[in-house]
This record gives structure tokens, sequence and C-alpha cells, in this order.
């Protein structure tokens, strides 16, 4: 295992990892994704996966598979440790089969009549598709198509990365669909079993040909059964609530009402204060964590010197500790915005490495990144030091401080830019949330 280089894959590598040992697809498909997307982080072009033998790991470095694709030959896959599994109904050993389990429990003849793609929540209009089609009576349907009671499989294609804000996951998708199944396997005495297919979508892979890999003789997406005016309703469930609020309230409390309604289904965002000590990034932070409250968006604030108290407790003021300590900021404001959550950090973060891994582990959540640089000049920083920071620095007391005895990169990629010095708190607070606003939408 050791003898061979690794490469560490994303969620999305992983998806197609599962899919080529479970036999939903050949290891040809699993190194084309990869020749694609380079391990660098590099544009999509003609890279290679590297040497004729691989290591797979995942973000923990556990060695998963080892892949081996020799010049002019045909690759293999050799599965080493199993994939690491998590919580929910799609990770359920009963939903979540291999391929060739699934094909191997289907009978002698290893395909089942009919399996529908559940893409999205199913109407009741779907609901009434599918129950004609696993009776066999669905448009063009016919007796010799295959598609008969007892032979159905409920295919729900699930993803390792967060699901988009403000649509239903994995988890969410699973339970409708086997609530679907209850409701076929009554209502036209199929037997009906509900597969969870790992998918990110990547590479030229057809998910019509990974559900043909279950064991499927027609595939059928059930969202195409969705008329035209039910997927008109459903784009409009949205504004139902605010128009349901209007009805019943007068102007001023139906604002108030969808004001604290209006985070339930928001993306997330990461807010990144940077500057040197006193420039008053703590305070606009701080203000801004308040509104965004205030607005019913669940806000989280992540003040420098709070954490170094207890997320960095322990860790000195050199170049790595520092690095370290904006990277754990970094991390737990990525997992707030993960959720849907509004993280705010206000953490001096010196360093452009620093920063730009702050903003990687972010956008790696699907998560909103604003980078504010409260740009305060020193003098003005040093005029209201009100703890001596700035004295005792000159002084030798206090070794590598920041803009005095160790360097502050200024940011060149900052979103907003702001000067307290003539910018008062309020109108600073304004700017960004009228930048996060236009952000969320």
């Amino acid at each position: 295992m050791t003898d061979s280089p690794a490469r560490v894959l994303s969620d999305d590598e992983l998806d197609v990892l599962e899919l080529t040992l479970g036999g939903a697809l050949p290891p040809s498909a699993l190194v084309a994704v990869l020749r694609a997307r380079p391990a660098d982080g590099a544009p999509a072009g003609p890279a290679d996966v590297g040497p004729a033998r691989v290591v797979l790991t995942d973000a923990e470095n556990t060695p998963l598979a080892r892949i081996t694709d020799p010049p002019g030959g045909t690759p293999a896959v050799e599965p080493l440790q199993p994939l690491a599994t998590a919580i929910g109904p799609q990770w359920d050993a009963a939903v979540r089969r291999p391929a060739r389990d699934v094909r191997a429990g289907l009978g002698a003849g290893g395909a089942a009549g009919l399996g529908l793609l559940v893409t999205e929540v199913p109407t009741r209009e779907e609901t009434d598709a599918a129950a004609a089609l696993a009776a066999g009576a669905g448009p063009g349907t016919g007796p010799d198509e295959g598609a008969r009671p007892g032979d159905l499989l409920l295919l729900v294609p699930v993803a390792r990365r967060a699901p988009e804000p403000g649509t239903v996951g994995a988890p969410g998708l699973v339970r409708a669909a086997q609530g679907l199944a209850g409701t076929l396997a009554e209502r036209t005495g199929a037997r009906v079993a509900t597969v969870a297919v790992p998918w990110s979508g990547l590479g030229d892979i057809s998910l019509d040909d990974v559900a043909a890999a279950y064991g499927t003789a027609r595939v059928e997406r059930l969202a195409t059964h969705r008329s035209p005016a039910t997927a008109e309703r459903v784009a409009a469930l949205p504004g139902v609530r605010d128009e349901a609020f209007r009805a019943l309230y007068p102007p001023a409390s139906a604002a108030e009402l969808t004001r604290a309604a209006s985070g339930a289904h928001r993306r997330g965002a990461v807010v990144f204060f940077t500057g040197l000590s006193g420039s008053g990034k703590s305070t606009v932070a701080r203000a801004l964590a308040a509104e965004l409250e205030d607005d019913g968006l669940g806000t989280t604030l992540l003040d420098g010197d709070e954490v170094r108290q207890h997320l960095s407790k322990g860790l000195g003021f050199d170049r790595a500790s520092r690095e370290t300590n904006v990277e754990r900021i970094g991390y737990v404001a990525a997992l707030v915005a993960r959720h849907g959550g509004i993280a705010v950090a206000a953490p001096i973060a010196p360093f452009a490495a620093g920063r730009a891994r702050v903003r990687a582990l972010a956008e790696e959540a699907g998560a909103l990144f604003v980078l504010v640089h409260v740009s305060t000049p020193l003098a003005v920083c040093e005029a209201r030091d009100r703890k001596g920071f700035y004295a005792r620095a000159r002084a030798g007391e206090i070794a590598e401080f920041t803009g005095i005895s160790s360097p502050y990169e200024e940011p060149d990629d900052a979103d907003l830019v702001i000067d307290t010095t003539d910018v008062p708190v309020p109108e600073a607070v304004d700017r960004v949330r009228h930048h996060l606003a236009n952000l969320l939408g």
C-alpha cells in the first residue's frame, strides 16, 4: 500500500468510487473522472491520474482503494478498506446496497421490469403516475415491455455533498421514496424496493445507465410525469407563506413575521473580517451579528479574542500558530454556514494564505464568502489602543505583534474595504448587510 502514491478524493469522487466498487460503473469510468479533475484543483483538462498504481483515500487519509491503470491495458480497482458511512436513511444498509447485490436479489432473470428515478419529492400526481407505471398501465407501457407488478425499484440519487439551500436533501428524498414505496405496494401489489444510489453527476456518466446497472430493464424519471400545471404550483410554493401573512396581518405585523421567517431556507454565509488590532473589526462584527440575528438569520459570532480563549487555547503567536488559529475559525465558520447559518468571524488573519484557506473551506461547504478588510491605518489603531499592546510591542515586550514586529499582508481580494477612521460603525454595518443581502437574494 505504501509503495503507491496517494490521491485524496473529494465527496463527489467518493460517490463515483462507491458506484465503481459496487459494480454500477466500470473502473474506466472512475479513471476518466479522475483524469478530468486534477488532484491539485486546477481546471479540468487533459490531466492524468498519475502513475499506473494510485491509492485513493478520503479526506482523513484512509486508504480506500488502489487503482491500477497500466498503459494500453484495462484499469482495475482493488478495495482496501470500507468507505466511511454516516447517519440518516440514505446510509441504511437495507437501502444503500451495491448494484451487484441489488441485481442478485432480483431472481434468476437478474432484472426488474421497471426502475423509477426519484430525483424530486413526488407529488400526488406523480404518485398516481407511478402506480399506473407499476401496474403496467402507464403511458407507452405494454405487456411486452417488462413493466409488471412485482418488479419495481425506486432509485434515489443521493450525494455526499450538502444539498442546495432550500432543497430537500438526501435523507428527506429517501424518506419520501420509502413512503411512495409503501403506497405503491398497497395500491398495486408490486414488490417495491427503495435503493439509494450514490450520485454526484460527475463526468459523462449517465444516471440512466447507472440505473440500468442496478438491474432495471426500463428506466423512467418520475419527475417527467409532473404536468406543467403542477410544476407551476410547486414553483409558487415559496411565496404562499408571505401571501398568507399579508392576508391575515396588517402590513407592519406581516413585515415582522416575514422578517422572522426569512432565514429558514437561506444559503449559509461566512463574513470574514480582517484587519489590524484596534482597526474596529470586532466592533463592526459584533454589531453586524446582532443586526443579522434581528433579521431572523441564525448568526454565530466568532470573535478572534474569544476564539483564542477557547478553540485555540494554548496556541502561541508565531506564524504557524496564527495560521492554525485562523484555519480553526474557518473550519467552524464553514460548519455553521453549511447548515444555512451565518458565521461572522473577526480575527486579525494577517496572512493571505490563511485567508485563502478560510475562503476555500466556506466554498467547499457550499456557502457564500465575504471578505471584509477593515483598513484602518496603523497610526489610528495605535491611538485607539486601550490595552497598551502597541506600546508594549514597540518596547519589545510582545514578540511578533502584527503591524510592529510581524507583517500584515493586506488583502487584494477583499469584497469590501472599510476604513473606520471616517466610517461610523452603523454605516460600516449597513455596507456589509447590503452586500450580503444582494448575495443571498
